[in-house]
């Protein structure tokens, strides 16, 4: 890859990891070295088999690491063409490591203790205000959900849906922004575990006793029936992680 006048080498800056890298820490890795600045918004990243062997690390390492820096914002995946940095990097940097957003399996699991509380909130305060057009779109994520199939990208783009709009139901700007960043914060997590096997299943029986105790106008029951999602969608999440450093 050829770089930019003044722009030093990117793939010359970085250290082998010295042992086979989960995503966490390629990701930081990168981090660190946008994060100096030496890069200029717009600049192409080098292809990822450059970046693999100037990590010492598998393809797929650095793959799952650019897929978290494109959902953190800080770089942008353009199937056919590359990545590249993202405008206005340098302004987002400061809050994404004051964030600690490269996250270990100890940050991630704290993160996933902490979203349990807040999807809860938001499933107790949707079923104490949601009105019959806000069910009937909680009912259309739900269905898009079931019809999904195998098609497991389309199944969790539904299922983050029905969040959001749990969440838009409680009319509550505060939650909802922050139960915003913390998904985003996941979803690279949340994309792995969508490959355990029984998930679709699970999580489609989960939606729907959430649905259930909306609709019914329930708060008790839609906040217990969120927690027992999300007790299993952690226990999901951490297979995910076990696999990952398998």
């Amino acid at each position: 890859m050829s770089t930019q006048p003044g722009t030093p080498d990117f793939t010359s800056l970085l250290r082998p990891v010295v042992r086979e890298s989960s995503v966490s820490e390629v990701a930081k890795r990168l981090l660190d070295h946008l994060s100096e600045g030496n890069l200029k918004p717009g600049t192409r990243l080098p292809a990822e088999r450059q970046l693999a062997d100037a990590l010492g690390v598998a393809r797929s390492s650095v793959r799952g690491a650019l897929s978290a820096l494109d959902v953190l914002g800080i770089i942008e995946i353009r199937p056919g063409s590359g990545s590249y940095v993202r405008e206005g990097t340098s302004e987002f940097l400061p809050r994404a490591i004051s964030w600690g957003l490269m996250l270990g399996q100890r940050r991630t699991r704290d993160l996933v203790e902490v979203r349990t509380f807040l999807e809860g909130m938001s499933a107790r305060l949707a079923a104490d205000r949601a009105s019959e057009a806000d069910v009937e779109r909680l009912e259309g994520h739900q269905e898009r959900m079931r019809e999904a199939g195998t098609d497991v990208k389309a199944f969790i783009d539904a299922e983050i849906a029905f969040h959001l709009e749990t969440a838009d139901i409680a009319r509550n700007t505060v939650l909802s922004d922050i139960l915003h960043s913390v998904r985003a914060l996941l979803q690279v997590w949340v994309e792995r575990a969508g490959d355990i096997e029984g998930t679709v299943s699970g999580t489609l029986s989960e939606h729907e006793a959430v649905l259930d105790a909306v609709r019914a106008g329930d708060p008790e029951a839609a906040e217990a029936a969120m927690a027992e999602h999300m007790r299993r969608a952690s226990d999901r999440l951490r297979l995910s992680q076990d696999a990952d450093d398998e």
